[in-house]
């Protein structure tokens, strides 16, 4: 994988536009039949606002269908959610869970751990105080008042376990210091260390109000086996990449980043940026003629697939999609570029903008008039807002 190499094949931007439509079941004909078909291509799907999970899917199924994606998390439970891959909430399917778990989300629930160990010495006001024996009790208590319950929301559980009740002081000191419960702060710890799963959300799917159920033990996978697992399928879904892409979306060190493409016996490449990697056995340049345009949900995985995003994303068009904290926001997208974005009304009207038209309004205009036709009368906010998608949504 040294870089110096000086046959490297070249892959141009143009290449890697047309590779991502048809990878990322974009194109009309590439459309999938299941949401576990989409979330494999995807490696997983955003999950950190519940509608993400939703909108990626059936923006990339044959027959778009919110029910679907709702039996495959809450019904078969073929798609699990982990808080993995950068400190982010992923759906992935139950075939690569063991990998994430064991290659991102372990790693994440010891920090989570000792972040919430902190939080609890030092801003609780409970009578009894906080160390990790009591944490082992109380979490033993809540597990077992949720095998009792079956099915149980934060609120519920406090019922049955009063240390949930407690509260945490967040950012003291701070204007925007604020009061958290242990419960809410503890259930998500039980999460990422894979003890209990969210159930179907209490309301519509897009609600954040989850109960929890106890979660099966997913099998034990070595870490490196595990990095190397997620590498390979993360360089079939976004290559060609750069280590600095493949750093960015995991959130592995350097080191880390860089053993897991050679265990995988990733590809040098040169781009326009300079060298990437594609993986082992890639079928080598795409060049599609079919055109296509989607619409895209804040937090899609194609449009966070990447640390550069040059070659996709003018950077004149950053502002205006993009929030505060690095989200991107609704996109809309023409033969492998964001080119705009969309908002839903009040009314549920879907508008859009365009930063440039050339042509496209009318395929755009189709695609809204799809997802028009599978949300019916649901009404969407995005939990993290951009420029872009107040205005149009006024």
């Amino acid at each position: 994988m040294s870089h110096s190499l000086p046959h490297r094949p070249r892959i141009s931007a143009d290449q890697r536009r047309a590779r991502l439509g048809r990878r990322h079941l974009l194109v009309p004909s590439a459309r999938a039949a299941t949401a576990g078909e989409v979330a494999d291509a995807l490696v997983g799907l955003h999950a950190s606002d519940p509608a993400t999970v939703y909108l990626s899917a059936c923006a990339r199924l044959r027959e778009p269908c919110a029910e679907a994606v709702d039996r495959a998390l809450y019904d078969d439970v073929s798609l699990v959610k982990l808080l993995s891959m950068r400190r982010t909430l992923f759906a992935v399917t139950t075939d690569l869970a063991p990998a994430v778990s064991a290659g991102a989300a372990r790693a994440i629930a010891l920090k989570e751990r000792a972040t919430l160990m902190k939080h609890l010495r030092e801003g609780t006001e409970g009578a009894e105080g906080w160390d990790e024996r009591r944490l082992a009790q109380v979490e033993k208590e809540v597990l077992a008042a949720l095998a009792e319950r079956g099915e149980a929301t934060t609120a519920e559980l406090s019922k049955d376990v009063p240390a949930l009740r407690e509260t945490i002081l967040m950012s003291p000191g701070k204007p925007y210091e604020a009061r958290q419960s242990v419960g809410s702060r503890l259930l998500r710890l039980l999460a990422s260390d894979g003890h209990v799963r969210r159930c179907r959300p209490r309301g519509s799917w897009t609600s954040g109000l989850y109960p929890w159920a106890p979660a099966p033990a997913l099998p034990e996978l070595p870490v490196r086996k595990a990095t190397a697992e997620i590498a390979r399928r993360w360089l079939a879904a976004y290559g060609p990449a750069t280590e600095a892409d493949l750093k960015w979306w995991t959130g592995w060190t350097v080191t880390d980043t860089r053993r897991a493409l050679a265990d995988t016996g990733a590809v040098g490449v040169e781009l326009a940026e300079g060298p990437g990697f594609v993986a082992d056995g890639d079928d080598g340049p795409v060049t599609e003629t079919e055109p296509w345009a989607a619409l895209l949900p804040g937090l899609d995985p194609t449009a966070m697939g990447w640390r550069g995003r040059d070659w996709y994303l003018d950077p004149a068009d950053v502002k205006p999609l993009f929030d505060g904290s690095g989200n991107i926001g609704p996109t809309v997208w023409w033969n492998g570029r964001i080119v705009g974005g969309w908002a839903q009304r009040a009314d549920g009207e879907v508008v859009w903008h365009l930063f440039a038209d050339r042509g496209r309004a009318a395929a755009v205009e189709a695609e809204a008039a799809r997802l028009s036709g599978w949300l019916g009368d649901r009404r969407l906010t995005p939990r993290f807002r951009t420029p872009l998608e107040r205005e149009l949504a006024r």
